[in-house]
């Protein structure tokens, strides 16, 4: 059973934390989402964040390495690729996988008592001389495996996000929203106003996702496994390679597919290669030996051949024919 715990208002960022802030000054359209604030986060070393009844809701997204979120009704591990939905009102705590307790910040008291000993320190600094300011200086980062890499967002309690109180499973893996990351990036970078609104219907659409329960944990790891095969369609991928990716068994993933997709594994990888060589067929004026080897098939002759197969037509004849559109 989870012990309980006790919740406290809590900033505890060591010296190698970077936070890119978004908030109404920088870009005002988020407004119309309802979001109060949102960032992108490089963590490492020491990050301890914790509210007690918030009024917004927040999602914590995680990138790279894992961190861990506390809440009343457990623990819950934010490895890669995981959201994780936390209601208006309910208490958390968040930290980087690996934080050492015994250093937190025990109560909000204390941290004007830090505050203040921090510019103290900087005073005595100051008056130093070089050698010794350099002997001072910030401890080393910790290793690059205890680096989390985040994005997050404050929804306001509005009708809006309502349903965020009815979810069931707050966590969620093998999710991918690194279109959403860039979109955040892309926000807080941009200082033209035409170029951020055209980002929001981006963000609106991610956070739709998000806000949309997932019927099926095997969609949810289909959909990541074929995502990275399409990231890859040059590598040799066979049913080894794909249920070692996935982590099931050959007919298990078998069955997976046909139900999912109407397709054996193998057929669909070669469904999104296909997909791949006609909008490179009429969009570039690659040769046709060149987009072969781009999509994973290192014999032209074999690709012509399966491409005929798959369109009714070998790939000359496709492009020619789309020329003429």
């Amino acid at each position: 059973m989870y012990a309980q715990r006790t919740f406290r208002d809590i900033v505890n960022i060591g010296p190698h934390c970077l936070e890119r802030f978004i908030d109404s000054t920088n870009a005002p359209e988020i407004k119309a989402l309802d979001i109060e604030l949102a960032g992108c986060s490089n963590l490492s070393g020491t990050y301890q964040v914790g509210r007690v009844t918030p009024p917004n809701h927040t999602i914590f997204y995680s990138l790279k390495g894992s961190g861990k979120i506390l809440t009343p009704s457990g623990e819950y591990a934010l490895p890669a690729s995981s959201v994780i939905i936390l209601p208006a009102h309910q208490s958390f705590e968040v930290q980087i996988d690996q934080f050492d307790e015994t250093s937190a910040t025990p109560d909000a008291t204390e941290v004007t008592k830090n505050e203040a000993s921090e510019v103290q320190d900087r005073v005595n600094a100051e008056k130093a001389p070089q050698a010794q300011i350099e002997q001072s200086s910030e401890p080393a980062p910790r290793a690059e495996q205890e680096q989390w890499d985040i994005i997050w967002l404050n929804l306001s309690d509005c009708p809006r996000w309502q349903h965020f109180f009815d979810v069931e499973h707050p966590v969620q893996h093998n999710i991918e929203l690194s279109g959403l990351h860039h979109a955040m990036e892309l926000l807080y970078l941009e200082t033209n106003s035409q170029h951020r609104q055209a980002v929001i219907p981006i963000i609106q659409q991610y956070l739709q996702h998000i806000a949309t329960p997932v019927k099926s944990t095997h969609q949810v790891r289909l959909s990541a496994l074929f995502a990275a095969v399409e990231k890859q369609l040059q590598f040799n991928w066979d049913i080894d390679a794909l249920v070692d990716k996935v982590h099931y068994s050959a007919p298990h993933l078998h069955r997976l597919c046909l139900a999912q997709f109407g397709r054996s594994p193998m057929q669909h990888v070669i469904y999104l290669r296909m997909v791949r060589a006609k909008n490179l067929l009429i969009s570039t004026q690659w040769p046709i030996a060149y987009i072969a080897n781009y999509v994973g098939y290192s014999n032209v002759f074999t690709f012509s051949k399966r491409f005929k197969k798959s369109q009714g037509m070998p790939p000359s004849e496709f492009r020619q024919r789309q020329s003429l559109h």
